[in-house]
C-alpha cells in the first residue's frame, strides 16, 4: 500500500526537522548563532489520468485529472541570517558586528574561515585571536605594557602606552562580506567557510559600502527565540505523529483486507 511509504517518508522529515529544531535550542547561548529552519519538497506523483487529456473521440478534455503524491522530502536546511541582539561584556577585546559582514580567521591549515563570534583575546605574542587561538586577519598586534585598546566603530585599533597620552594606531580591522550568506559551509566551533554558492568574500572597512559597523565590549548573542523553537517543536511532534497514525490506519486496512474471503 502506498500509504505506508508516503506516511514513512513524513515521519523521516519530520524526525529532520526535530533534529534541527533541537540544534537551534541547544545552541540558544552560543555567541553569534544563527538558527536553522528546514523546508520540505513534494515527491513526484503518480499520474492515473493526465489533467487535460482528451476523455472522448469529440475532444472533451478532462478537467483535473488523477494525481496521487508520493510523499515528502527535505528540499533544504538554510540558514537564517537576521542580527542578535547585543550583549555588553566588558571586555576590551570583545567585538561585535552591527549589520553585515564577518571576521576573517586564519587556520592551521593555512585557510580561511569566516565568523560573526567576536569574543576575541590576545596571545602570548600579543595578537588578536579566536578562543580556539586562531589568528584575525588583517593580523593585530597589541604591544606589550599596553594600558588600554579602543577599536573604533570603522575597526581601526588604537592603543595607549604608560607615559604617552596620545593613542597610537596599530592595526586596521576589516570584515568580509559575501553576495550569499546563506551558501557558507558550517565547519563547527562558530567557524563557516566559503562555498561556490557563497561566492567570493570582499574584504571592505566596517562601515563602508555596506558593511557594519564594530561595537567594541560587546558580543552578538544567538538569534534562537526560545518561544517559536518550542511551538515549532510541538507542530514537528505532532506531525510525526499524524504520520504515524496514517501508518496504524494502513496497517489495519492491510490486515482487513488480508482476512476476507472469497
Amino acid at each position: 500500500m502506498q500509504a505506508l511509504r508516503t506516511a514513512a517518508t513524513g515521519m523521516a522529515a519530520q524526525q529532520l526537522n526535530v533534529e534541527v529544531i533541537s540544534n537551534n535550542i541547544a545552541n540558544m547561548n552560543t555567541i553569534a548563532f544563527k538558527k536553522q529552519r528546514a523546508e520540505f519538497q513534494d515527491l513526484l506523483y503518480q499520474t492515473m489520468e493526465q489533467p487535460g487529456a482528451q476523455s472522448s473521440d469529440q475532444g472533451n478534455i478532462v478537467p483535473t485529472g488523477v494525481q496521487v503524491g508520493a510523499g515528502v522530502k527535505a528540499g533544504t536546511v538554510y540558514r537564517i541570517g537576521t542580527q542578535g541582539s547585543m550583549t555588553q561584556t566588558g571586555n576590551q577585546y570583545d567585538l561585535a558586528i552591527s549589520g553585515q559582514g564577518w571576521f576573517q580567521v586564519l587556520q592551521p591549515s593555512g585557510d580561511f574561515a569566516y565568523t560573526r563570534a567576536g569574543n576575541f583575546a590576545v596571545d602570548n605574542t600579543g595578537q588578536l585571536v579566536t578562543q580556539d587561538g586562531y589568528l584575525i586577519q588583517p593580523a593585530i598586534t597589541i604591544p606589550a605594557g599596553a594600558t588600554s585598546v579602543v577599536v573604533s566603530q570603522a575597526g581601526q585599533v588604537q592603543v595607549t602606552m604608560p607615559g604617552t597620552p596620545t593613542p597610537t594606531v596599530v592595526g586596521q580591522l576589516q570584515l568580509s562580506t559575501f553576495m550569499n550568506e546563506a551558501g557558507l559551509s558550517a565547519q563547527g566551533a562558530n567557524l563557516f567557510s566559503e562555498t561556490q554558492a557563497s561566492g567570493p568574500p570582499t574584504l571592505g572597512n566596517p562601515g563602508l559600502n555596506g558593511v557594519g559597523i564594530l561595537m567594541q565590549g560587546y558580543t552578538e548573542a544567538s538569534n534562537v527565540d526560545p518561544v517559536s523553537e518550542i511551538t515549532a517543536l510541538i507542530v514537528a511532534q505532532r506531525a510525526y505523529e499524524m504520520n504515524s497514525k496514517v501508518i496504524s490506519t494502513a496497517d489495519t486496512m492491510l490486515g482487513v483486507a488480508n482476512q476476507a474471503k472469497a
